[in-house]
């Protein structure tokens, strides 16, 4: 068994394309499908399925993307090592998250679960809601990373991408303190359907908040950029709380109105089952429990006795 014959076979169920993926192997396309039939006569199974376009892989092609995957992760981690020195290569995951999460929750919550378990290596994509969900559902990703709200569903099987909640957010009206109040504000909003564009159009709704005239739109759909044009006195935006917690703390911005609760979810896609997944999952799991218990009890202690 040739190790091309698994980087082709990871190239074309990323393009789901022979001759694309002949071109990026550098090869003729007669020449790659001849090493994907290779690969498929060593195996003993159909890995695609060639009856239908653009390529699609069998069952046992998706299942077996991720032993070619993480094989070749290990051979190239090792073959650094060997020539660095520093021992033995981890396991390795890989996450897709929204930029927002990526930069406020994810570092702290991995180090978290990092502890449950033995050091692993990991990758990140920080990305908006589209390609975070392309990067799971093509099985580029283990795990992936949003924010949810019932107004706001997530086009995701749930038997293919089981999910729990690892966290609670909100999305907050923010405006600088300098903004005039008697002039009609602002509206820095994300791009038109956008998935923070769609829970932002929620949150106006279910606050019942005055519609703010649109002003300044941000095309990418980054939260961050909107804050900074917050901040400029821009108008106002809609931001998850825990991007604008220090700017409200310090008192940059201010905020407007009543916040929309939002949890943090965590899906894994169910097919990958190696066992630095596994282990990760079910950490995360359990630190997902402690969380939503302790949520609870705050929640209860906070009502107090005889309110309602």
């Amino acid at each position: 068994m040739d190790i091309k014959w698994l980087e082709d076979f990871v190239s074309l169920a990323r393009t789901r394309s022979f001759s694309r993926s002949a071109e990026d192997r550098h090869v003729t396309q007669s020449a790659f499908s001849r090493r994907i039939q290779a690969l498929e006569t060593w195996l003993g199974v159909s890995l695609v399925d060639r009856s239908r376009y653009p390529t699609t892989l069998t069952p046992e092609g998706r299942q077996f993307r991720e032993t070619a995957e993480e094989t070749l992760r290990q051979l190239h981690n090792s073959k650094i090592n060997l020539r660095t020195g520093s021992g033995q290569a981890r396991p390795s995951i890989a996450f897709a998250a929204l930029h927002s999460i990526a930069l406020t929750f994810f570092p702290k919550w991995f180090r978290e679960i990092e502890g449950r378990v033995n050091r692993i290596d990991s990758r990140l994509l920080p990305d908006d809601f589209h390609n975070c969900l392309q990067a799971i559902v093509e099985g580029d990703y283990d795990f992936l990373l949003l924010y949810h709200h019932s107004d706001v569903p997530i086009p995701l099987d749930p038997d293919l991408f089981p999910h729990i909640i690892v966290g609670m957010d909100s999305l907050v009206a923010v405006r600088s303190p300098a903004l005039d109040l008697e002039e009609q504000m602002p509206l820095l909003s994300y791009s038109h359907n956008s998935f923070l564009g769609r829970l932002a159009s929620s949150a106006q709704v279910r606050t019942a908040m005055p519609s703010p005239i649109r002003g300044h739109v941000n095309e990418n759909a980054m939260a961050e950029a909107l804050k900074f044009m917050a901040i400029e006195g821009h108008g106002i935006a809609w931001l998850p709380r825990s991007l604008a917690e220090r700017e409200i703390r310090e008192g940059t911005l201010v905020e407007e109105g009543p916040a929309l609760p939002l949890e943090i979810r965590l899906y894994r896609k169910a097919e990958h089952k190696r066992a630095a997944v596994e282990a990760f999952w079910l950490a995360a799991t359990d630190h997902g429990d402690e969380f939503m218990r302790d949520a609870n009890n705050l929640d209860e202690a906070s009502i107090g006795p005889g309110t309602v």
